[in-house]
């Protein structure tokens, strides 16, 4: 087991080898915040156990507590990311619903995810509830079109997300209000793929 050393001093441990890394599992709330014209806003997340840290594009959102509801977590998860505080009945969905494995530098991750939708005007996230390994590993925040997601050479998970905000994000006649969420196009739940999305394959092995 080696220590690496994150931005800022705080460190985590890395298995010496990737057969060695503990499993999670947990269920996690995923969240499309899309402004008026659609646009969805996106994290830049990090592995900083790798030289030079891995990186990707991901929607705000986390795991869902004992006993907290998809919705209720999806309220916390969107204040804790972004300073953005809605209420629960703001979020349409579940909009798509996926397992995906995660493989780490220093953990595998199984997870079930959930999607939920939510309109808002464009605002500059106020990321200042994150938790100290989140301030380090979450790098920057953009707002993108489904040009830039289906046209980026940059790695963003799930792939399937241009469809997902294409689907759903009809741009707002009124260039910087709100729009209603029955807006949205809400619509049955899609089931995306089991799939791996990992920066050290699953593959090379874990406890």
């Amino acid at each position: 087991m080696t220590l690496a050393r994150r931005e800022g001093g705080s460190r985590f441990e890395v298995p010496t080898s990737p057969a060695e890394r503990p499993v999670r599992r947990r269920a996690t709330v995923r969240l499309l915040v899309l402004d008026h014209v659609g646009d969805v806003l996106l994290y830049e997340d990090s592995d900083q156990g790798l030289t030079p840290p891995a990186t990707w594009w991901s929607t705000p959102g986390g795991g869902i507590d004992p006993g907290e509801s998809e919705r209720d977590a999806a309220v916390r998860e969107l204040f804790e990311e972004t300073g953005l505080q809605v209420e629960a009945d703001a979020f349409v969905g579940p909009i798509a619903r996926r397992r995906v494995v995660h493989g780490y530098s220093d953990s595998v991750v199984r997870q079930d995810d959930v999607f939920y939708a939510v309109r808002t005007t464009r605002f500059e996230p106020d990321p200042g509830a994150l938790t100290p390994e989140e301030q380090v590993t979450m790098q920057r925040w953009r707002w993108w079109s489904v040009r830039d997601l289906e046209t980026t050479s940059e790695r963003v998970w799930p792939r399937e997300l241009a469809a997902l905000v294409s689907a759903r994000a009809t741009p707002d006649a009124t260039a910087g209000s709100a729009t209603s969420v029955d807006e949205l196009q809400p619509d049955d739940t899609v089931a995306l793929d089991d799939v791996e999305e990992s920066t050290v394959p699953v593959a090379l092995g874990h406890r």
